[in-house]
């Protein structure tokens, strides 16, 4: 849709996560200006880009960052537009965490 742009809320997790991890940067800056591009109004539309995302209850989408090597959880609001970042993670912090409540 033109105009429609994602408004991601919470950038500055991702900064302050890859000043303590420098490898993750670049892509989190590729992720973050992609999803402020994209035209996300179902999760469909986020398979179709990401096709490693994963979806739990509540609209969080997992989203696999640099081959895997970290996970970003985002809560979606497709209607609105909205991406609230809810948690950045390397894998393995990423696995001893509960997504769908963080």
């Amino acid at each position: 849709m033109v105009g429609w742009h994602v408004r991601v809320i919470a950038r500055k997790m991702l900064s302050d996560f890859w000043v303590r991890h420098p490898r993750a940067a670049q892509p989190l800056k590729a992720w973050f200006a992609e999803a402020r591009k994209a035209a996300w109004k179902r999760p469909q539309d986020i398979k179709a880009a990401y096709r490693s995302a994963s979806f739990l209850g509540d609209n969080r989408v997992v989203f696999n960052i640099a081959g895997n090597r970290y996970r970003l959880v985002a809560v979606v609001h497709y209607g609105r537009g909205i991406v609230f970042i809810r948690q950045v993670a390397t894998h393995a912090d990423y696995d001893k965490t509960d997504a769908e409540a963080v």
